[in-house]
């Protein structure tokens, strides 16, 4: 028996791969699947955009984006929903010059590494966004990015959990590593104990938080708070996503556009702050002022688990049978599909 803490998308999509290498995995999760930062997030692909990494850190994420359309079509074959995955570039605006510097050097620097990525004058970004105002400059246009719908990939993968066998246990309060000096003994959740050989903790921005774990296998995750919120679009004003100073703007299918998102070490509150808010919608308006005459949808906030140095705890501890899948900060979504991989390469002893 495997039990996996946690049935955020990490989770989710670990159980979803042991489960279909013919491992008995049970799902075990405090509140609802696919929920916190699995639904609250804003489902961006960007492994150069959004890395506060080097090289080889945006390679390994890029790579991580090379599994999404095999693993999206899968899912969307098994289970009939469709994540919306979409692979059409990000666009970065420039409304300073020194923003001009940075974008256009940095698109040289891409292109240099053979990732397909452009650097737009006024004009050029103007033709593919036409709602984008005066204040901009310029843009870069990284192709190799995109996004997908984070809360149809939750339904998506806990549809495909349940078809391949998987025991998903929500809602089951406080939830406890059981273990002794050695080994992992189990789980308990709530009142009921499960006994398991191995135990994944993919419990997000409370994967350090655990119950039960020995100091020696502890890890550190501290909760980064980020709002945002949708507009509704009547008229699609937005084409694909654009990041500008202060937000980035993300049109869905269902005819809103996301607008996020703020950065705040807050602990566990996820109340939103319309302070916060008014900056997101303010810095979409300075952008495309036609965006001003759109009415708030939704608003809403979530949790990011944010290691030390900002990179993921994925793999096996030095207690018998415990692992972890956590820490993904800004890159749960992207390293959904990737993570699941390695953590179940790693209990099936084809990796350290």
């Amino acid at each position: 028996m495997i039990i996996v803490i946690g049935a955020g998308l990490v989770g989710l999509s670990t159980a979803y791969e042991l489960a279909k290498r013919g491992a008995d995995v049970h799902v075990v999760e405090a509140y609802d699947s696919a929920a916190s930062a699995s639904w609250a997030g804003a489902g961006r692909l960007a492994p150069f955009t959004d890395s506060e990494g080097g090289n080889e850190q945006e390679d390994f994420l890029a790579s991580a984006l090379g599994l999404y359309q095999v693993f999206v079509k899968e899912l969307h074959k098994r289970t009939g929903i469709d994540p919306y995955l979409r692979i059409d570039g990000i666009i970065e605006v420039a409304q300073d010059e020194f923003a001009v510097v940075r974008l256009r050097e940095r698109a040289g620097s891409l292109v240099a590494r053979g990732i397909h990525a452009h650097w737009l004058e006024p004009d050029e970004v103007r033709r593919l966004e036409p709602s984008l105002g005066a204040a901009t400059l310029g843009a870069s246009l990284i192709e190799d990015e995109g996004q997908i719908d984070n809360r149809q990939l939750g339904q998506a993968l806990r549809a495909a959990c349940v078809d391949v066998g998987v025991k998903l246990e929500e809602q089951t309060g406080p939830v406890s590593l059981e273990a002794d000096e050695r080994r992992v003994l189990g789980v308990r959740a709530g009142a009921n104990f499960v006994a398991a050989d191995e135990v994944v903790n993919a419990a997000g921005a409370w994967a350090g938080e655990l119950r039960g774990v020995p100091a020696h296998v502890r890890i550190s995750i501290v909760p980064v708070k980020g709002q945002l919120l949708t507009l509704r679009m009547p008229v699609r004003l937005v084409t694909r996503l654009v990041s500008v100073p202060g937000a980035y703007l993300i049109p869905r299918t269902d005819g809103t556009l996301l607008i996020g998102e703020t950065v705040e070490e807050a602990g566990f509150d996820v109340r939103v702050d319309p302070a916060a808010t008014q900056h997101l919608r303010d810095a979409a308006v300075r952008a495309m002022p036609a965006l001003g005459d759109l009415a708030i949808d939704e608003t809403w906030a979530g949790l990011r688990p944010r290691s030390p140095n900002g990179r993921p705890f994925i793999g096996a501890t030095a207690l018998e049978g415990y692992f972890v899948a956590a820490g993904h900060y800004r890159n749960g979504i992207l390293l959904a599909p990737a993570t699941a991989l390695a953590v179940a390469n790693v209990i099936e002893g084809k990796t350290s």
